[in-house]
């Protein structure tokens, strides 16, 4: 078969890789072509567009760039009907990803999205796009299940794609701790981490037995973290994620997938979010759920502390990390909850199964 894969993110860079690699093994005769990154690179994949080219971040890019946007909306259409797919498979990326979807469909690509848009979360009105364009949805979070029942929408819960990334344990950690680490994972987004990794910074002195490591975003400079760092104990690796929290006693981490990512690495964490008010005003709007971290999502109750916003505080910080430290135990006996729930025994292989058979 011939597939067509779109990807705007590393995240899906990743996830996309996994699934072409379980898609190679089950079907010898698969050609695909795909608008992606390094990973799905290194999996002989033939690049149409590369994702450091498509990916804008906030608002304001997304503005400056709309011109480039329609640009790329109009190339991928050209591109899919010349490479003839018999398959287009949407891996996550939503405010693209539907208007070709809606393309491919009208002329008769079967379409698969892998990796749901969080239409749970806010933009509820993408049901109808997915539910019109979208011929198999497959979700990797077992409540969407239910939810897209509910708005008559069936899906396939293959699994969370996370768990088949660290199993592979192709991880790499290049800090010698001299004491027991905390993680800092201050997120991804400038205007967020220039808020945010501050008052993570503003603990290190009352915690004086343990190192600070920040996980660098390849977006900024050692200069642009630097600037933040006035202790010791402080240090900076870039590309190095998940090799620091499986060699991380505990982790102060930016709401997102990698509240999730230290779940599965069995890493007690506090979740923190703070942005400028005119974001945070519009989220509170638009975001309709009762937690911002996936790990309170999926068992619907606080697993880990959440501070938002003004509840972000150095004081709130320190208090929540040494209850975090007493609670441990509770919050790791979720996260085995957690494992259970997303462990579908490979959701890559589950994904590529499906498609192979519709």
């Amino acid at each position: 078969m011939r597939y067509y894969i779109i990807t705007g993110e590393p995240s899906g860079d990743m996830h996309a890789a996994n699934l072409v690699s379980e898609l190679k093994s089950l079907d010898d005769n698969s050609i695909i072509r795909a608008w992606g990154g390094k990973r799905l690179v290194s999996e002989g994949v033939e690049i149409s567009k590369d994702i450091k080219d498509i990916s804008f971040m906030g608002l304001w890019s997304v503005i400056i760039n709309i011109g480039v946007i329609k640009s790329n909306i109009e190339y991928c259409k050209k591109d899919l009907l010349a490479f003839k797919a018999d398959a287009l498979i949407l891996v996550d990326y939503p405010g693209f990803n539907l208007k070709i979807a809606e393309f491919a469909k009208k002329n008769g690509i079967k379409v698969f999205y892998y990796i749901s848009p969080k239409v749970w979360a806010w933009n509820k009105s993408r049901i109808y796009k997915i539910k019109k364009y979208v011929d198999y949805l497959l979700v990797i979070f077992p409540f969407e299940v239910e939810f897209y029942k509910d708005h008559g929408v069936e899906v396939t819960y293959v699994g969370n794609p996370l768990l088949d990334e660290i199993k592979k344990n192709n991880i790499s950690f290049s800090y010698k701790e001299s004491k027991p680490v905390i993680a800092l994972l201050p997120g991804s987004r400038k205007q967020e981490v220039d808020k945010i990794l501050p008052l993570m910074l503003s603990v290190v002195d009352d915690f004086p037995e343990y190192n600070f490591v920040i996980a660098g975003n390849k977006n900024f400079d050692k200069d642009y973290y630097t600037k933040f760092i006035r202790n010791d104990n402080v240090s900076l690796v870039y590309d190095q994620t998940y090799g620091l929290l499986k060699n991380s006693k505990y982790a102060l981490v930016t709401s997102g997938t990698a509240t999730l990512e230290a779940a599965l690495f069995k890493v007690p964490q506090v979740v923190c979010y703070k942005t400028n008010w005119l974001t945070y005003i519009i989220g509170k709007l638009l975001i309709k759920i009762n937690y911002l971290s996936l790990v309170n999502i999926l068992l619907n109750h606080l697993v880990v502390k959440e501070l938002i916003q003004l509840e972000l505080t150095k004081e709130n910080l320190r208090l929540e990390i040494d209850s975090m430290i007493k609670n441990q135990e509770d919050i790791i006996s979720d996260y085995n909850k957690i494992i259970n729930l997303l462990d579908k025994k490979g959701a890559s292989k589950n994904a590529a199964k499906f498609i192979l058979c519709n």
